[in-house]
This record gives structure tokens, sequence and C-alpha cells, in this order.
């Protein structure tokens, strides 16, 4: 009896563990996961009905079918239906509009997406997702047209545009160059209007810019700005190093870098200091001078510029230096900045107000405040021996900012004037020239306004 019932007891025990052990495989194993495929539609929540959306489907034991449907006022349409040979754990779709997108009328619409995984669960019929999107759809072109704009643009210098720019669902606006620099729009006078500065590099050989314009669907539409372009000519200076140079202001620069700690021969310190060193400060000072405000403005003015009384030229912007030792060429440079010196120590006055961004030291460019004028001008006054104002400061036009000097890579004292517009070095010369800005600048300005007033 005892045998009988302890053969009963094993079997009982055998079956449970069997039972268990069973459940255990099916709860713990990938073939009977329990988790829905996972449904991602890239979309910021429109369509123009012309590119494709990208549609990912994930699942852990892979994807068996799936079906994606479209629906309409007018009805549902299938899109896509596929039933799967393999599984495959990551399906990546472009779902293509549909035929006869443009006959759609609907400004929504929804897009059905469902999923069967190839898990055994749920009686070996697996897992199904099914996840909507509604879509709204905007099919139409943002509408743009140039109001005015600067009759023409030299190579370093600067141009202004105004346009006109409307959509229902605008997302961004810029003018591109064809250098692929992206100058930002600012909000004029009137809503649906903007204006902005323009700048051609003088290291560029052309120039070109259009107005590009694009809304939330993803619809574009582009607008050249028609500039007359003069390719206007700069010097080109070829300068022999001096072992008194290299081994007087060099070597005393290179102390103060990082860059040059334990290079010993005057040549590699010249080299690392020119091009690494300057390299680093004028990424400073392009970070610093590429912002240009949000805010509406409903007016630009700007005075003729001349910060040094009785300076004289020294060095003009736009010189492309390259740098020969012994006759063998060694290092090359733009200079974007106008030298002007007068006596010791002479004081520097901006004739325009506006804000400090910047009031430090600056490598080569020694004790450099800059200020912010507003629709991204921005003035630069290098190798001040001291200043007068701090980071933040809101300073008056006329005032004393910094006092001339030669901090930085200086041979003398003197003051490096620069004009920035929207991180970009353009020339001096037009925004000291009260005719240039009245033609530019001005003008422009006052035209668009009655333009804009149908006047």
């Amino acid at each position: 009896m005892r045998n009988k019932r302890n053969k009963s007891s094993f079997g009982a025990l055998f079956l449970m563990t069997l039972f268990v052990g069973a459940g255990l495989y099916v709860y713990f194993s990938v073939t009977f996961e329990r988790n829905a495929p996972v449904i991602t539609l890239q979309t910021n929540g429109y369509w123009n009905l012309k590119k494709p959306l990208q549609l990912k489907i994930e699942d852990g034991s892979g994807i068996k079918s799936y079906k994606v449907i479209v629906r309409t006022k007018s009805g549902d349409s299938e899109l896509l239906y596929n039933r799967l040979l393999t599984p495959q754990k990551v399906i990546k779709l472009e779902l293509q509009p549909p035929r006869g997108a443009y006959a759609i009328k609907d400004k929504d619409i929804e897009i059905i997406v469902q999923a069967q995984d190839a898990s055994k669960w749920n009686f070996l019929n697996g897992n199904v997702a099914l996840k909507s999107f509604k879509l709204k759809i905007d099919k139409k072109r943002p509408q743009v047209s140039i109001v005015n704009n600067s009759y023409k643009i030299s190579r370093g210098g600067s141009a202004l545009v105004i346009f006109k720019a409307e959509d229902e669902n605008l997302k961004e606006l810029y003018i591109e160059s064809n250098h692929n620099k992206h100058f930002k729009a600012e909000p004029f006078y009137k809503e649906g209007y903007y204006i902005a500065l323009l700048a051609w590099p003088v290291q560029d050989e052309s120039f070109k810019a259009t107005v590009v314009v694009n809304d939330a669907a993803g619809n574009m539409t582009k607008s050249y700005v028609p500039l007359y372009l003069k390719n206007k000519a700069y010097r080109l200076s070829k300068i022999t190093l001096s072992d008194k140079f290299l081994n007087g202001k060099i070597a005393e620069l290179a102390e103060q870098f990082d860059e040059t700690q334990g290079i010993e021969v005057p040549l590699e310190r010249f080299k690392i200091i020119n091009e690494d060193v300057r390299a680093k400060n004028e990424k400073l000072i392009h970070k610093l001078t590429s912002d240009v405000p949000e805010e509406m403005i409903s007016d630009f003015k700007i005075k003729k510029m001349y910060p040094l009384k009785n300076g004289q030229v020294v060095a003009y912007f736009g010189d492309h230096r390259k740098y020969y030792y012994k006759g063998h060429f060694i290092s090359e440079a733009y200079h974007l900045g106008l030298d002007m010196a007068s006596h010791a120590m002479a004081p520097i006055k901006t004739q325009n107000g506006g804000s400090v961004i910047f009031a430090n030291y600056n490598g080569l460019y020694g004790n450099s405040p800059i200020i912010a004028h507003g629709l991204g001008l921005y003035t630069l006054y290098g190798h001040c021996s001291s200043l007068e104002v701090t980071t933040g400061d809101e300073v008056a036009p006329n005032i004393v900012i910094a006092k001339t000097g030669k901090t930085g890579y200086a041979m003398g004292d003197h003051l490096h004037f620069g004009v920035l517009v929207q991180g970009i070095e353009v020339r001096p010369q037009e925004w000291m020239d009260k005719q240039w800005i009245k033609l530019n600048i001005n003008d422009i300005i006052k035209r668009a306004k009655k333009i804009i007033d149908g006047k």
C-alpha cells in the first residue's frame, strides 16, 4: 500500500512540476511574449501629400503582418498591406501619398496602422497593435514677395532686404546665401513683414541671397533677392617674418596661450598663433555676434560711425596677408577690421547706442568690447588698453567706451575697429559713410514702409 501511495504522490508531483515548468516557459519565453508591436510615425501633425511619411514598426518576436489605411471623409483606402513569410523585428516603411492625393480636399485625415506579431500568445494568434494618427493636410506653398532691398552689395559689404511672408502654418524663414549661410530675419513694421541685414564674406568670390520660407507641412517657397554684385578687389600683402619679430612679439604672445605651451620652434609658434589661436578667438566673436532679436521693430536708425577722433587709417579691412620666412610660405590670414591710430590711449567713442555683449580679453584681439546695435549689427573695438564698460551695460551714443592700446596681437597703440553682421565681418568703411547708410539702409526702410502702407 505504501509503495502505491508513494508512486501516486510522485506522479502528482511530477505532473505539477511539469505544469509549473510549462507555465514558466510560456511566461518567460520570447515565443509567447505578450507585448503588442510598437508603431511610430515620424510626423509633426501635418502632411503636404507630397513627401512620404516615415513609419516604423517594432516587436521582440517579429512582425508577421501589417496594414496601413488612410481615412478621409470619403471613406477608407488601403495604403499598404503585407503578410511576411519571415517575421522581422524592425520594419521601416515610407508611406507614399495615396493615389489622387491632390484631389483630396479634406483638411484633416487619419492614418490607421495595424500590426500583428509572431508571438504564440493569445492561443497562437499573437499580439495586435492598432494605432491612429490624425494629420492636418496643407498642400499650399507659403506666399513670399520682396518688398524692397538695397540696390547692390559689394564683396565684403552689407545690404538690407525687407520682404513679406504669409502662411497659416508658417514654421521658419531665413535668407540663405550660396555658401549655405542662413541670415535670420526680424519681424518688421506690420504683421507678415520681415527685415534682415545681409553680408557678403570677403573670403568668398561670389554671393547670392534667397529668401526661404517653410511651413509645418514641409511646403517651401524661395524668392531670389535681386542684388547687383560689385566684386571689390582687396589688397594681397606678402609679409616677410623677421627673427626679431618671431623672438619678440610672438614669443611674448606664446606665453599666454595653452596652444603654444611647450612649443619652442619660433615658426611653429607663429603658425599656431596665426591659425589656431586666431580661429579660436574669431569663433567666439562669431558666436557672440550671430544673435538677432525676435521682437518686431518699426524702424532701424544708425548714425555714421567714426570711433576714433582724428584717427588715421593704418591698415585696411580685407587685406589678405601671406607670411613668408626666408622665401618660404608659412601661413596666411585676412585682416577683418579697420586699424586706426591717433595718440596713445586715445578715447574711443561709439556713435550709436547699444548693449555691451562682451567686454573682456580675447586673445589676438586683446581687450575688445563688442556692442550690439540691433538687427544683427555689431561693432568691435580691439587692442584696447583699458575698458570703460562692462558686459551687460546699455550704452548711449557718443560716450567713451574704452581707450586705444596694444593688447593682444598689436605692434603699436591703435584701434582695430570691426563691424559684423550676423557673425560675419563686413567693411567698416560702409558704416562710416553717411551717404552709404542713407542709400542702403535708411532710404530702403523708408520706401518699404510706404509700399506696405500702400502709398
